[in-house]
């Protein structure tokens, strides 16, 4: 007698995975997805600011040979020989291969050189300014942030009362004030009026003979020449971020766990750090990720006002001597990082809510 066995249809046929599934399933994927549209965005920007800047009156080419032309007596040509010498371009292809070599540039990390500052790059310019301006806005926006969380807690907490009320109208009040206003507010009182606090002797963003070094010595320095725009920033911050949590927080007070939480019988304190606080807190870490990415940009009335020497300065400068490679160069970076920035926002979304990714 033979015996026959039946396989199930469901086990014989295995599963196959082919290369147009693999490839629709990369595509489908959801960080991919955000990756390609970030790089994406960062080309868009990358070509407007390419013929933008080669839109605008008085090139930074142009202006480059007529000020050879004005101040060392040269004649066009040899002038212009010089400006796509020092500038690493063909004055004479057509746009299409311009933008090319623009492109493998970009690649490159070449950003171009200074007009105002012959033969130094604006990637040097920018390694050099831009930590500056990422300490004091950054360390601007830790505090407004850590701030915010504290006072907007308590004011739920309190809520309706004459500590909620004066907060409020205060949170209010900083956060529609303009932050050059603040600024100025700051030079004219602590400065020129009252004579609190040195202000010619906190321009810049060292004191001479101070060596950057992690040391308390150079710490305290810093510290002391980014004070104002560190309190700057956090004025005009502080306000939204403290509205937010309290927001948050009543609605994190109404939910059904933190009923559970006090039917249990835990202490006040361990359901405001454990339940209220963390949960209230989530939705502003994701604004805190895009937060994040105007760092670099929202410095550049800032520091013009106080003379401190970040990227902001720098931009300022660039726009004031029509320093065009520079000025590329730094909007190029502001637009990089607030990309960035919404990249790590979208990232955060995706891995505290599930669905997202899956929508």
């Amino acid at each position: 007698m033979s015996t026959s066995t039946t396989v199930p249809e469901s086990l014989s046929a295995a599963p196959t995975v082919t290369g147009s599934s693999w490839t629709r399933r990369i595509i489908q994927n959801f960080y991919v997805r955000r990756i390609a549209k970030a790089v994406f965005t960062i080309w868009v920007v990358s070509t407007i600011i390419f013929f933008l800047i080669r839109l605008l009156p008085g090139n930074p080419v142009e202006q480059y040979i007529a000020r050879l032309i004005e101040t060392q007596g040269m004649d066009y040509e040899n002038a212009r020989m010089q400006a796509a010498a020092l500038f690493a371009i063909d004055l004479d292809a057509p746009m299409w291969k311009q933008y090319i070599d623009y492109l493998g540039n970009l690649m490159r990390g070449n950003l171009g050189v200074s007009i105002t500052s012959p033969g130094t790059t604006v990637t040097s310019i920018i390694a050099r300014f831009l930590p500056w301006t990422l300490f004091s806005v950054g360390t601007g926006l830790i505090l407004s942030f850590t701030l915010g969380i504290l006072l907007g807690l308590m004011m739920a907490y309190r809520r309706e009362g004459l500590l909620d009320h004066t907060l409020t109208i205060f949170a209010s009040v900083v956060s529609s004030v303009p932050n050059y206003l603040i600024g100025i507010l700051l030079v004219v009182w602590l400065g020129v009026q009252w004579k609190v606090l040195p202000i010619a002797q906190m321009r810049g963003t060292m004191s001479p003979g101070v060596t950057p070094a992690f040391t308390f010595a150079f710490l305290y320095d810093a510290l002391f020449h980014a004070f104002l725009p560190i309190t700057t920033y956090v004025l005009t911050t502080v306000g939204t971020w403290m509205l937010s949590m309290k927001g948050s927080t009543v609605g994190t007070l109404g939910e059904d766990f933190v009923t559970v939480a006090r039917a249990r019988g835990l202490k006040d304190w361990r359901i405001t750090t454990a339940y209220v606080g963390r949960n209230a807190a989530l939705p502003l870490f994701t604004q805190l990720t895009i937060a994040i990415g105007f760092v670099v940009g929202g410095s550049f009335l800032i520091e013009t006002i106080f003379q401190y020497q970040g990227i902001g300065y720098v931009l300022s400068a660039a726009i004031a001597q029509r320093d065009y490679p520079v000025m590329q160069g730094v909007f190029l970076v502001i637009t990089v990082s607030v990309i960035l920035a919404n990249l790590m926002a979208d990232f955060l979304y995706g891995w505290l809510d599930p669905r997202i990714k899956v929508g």
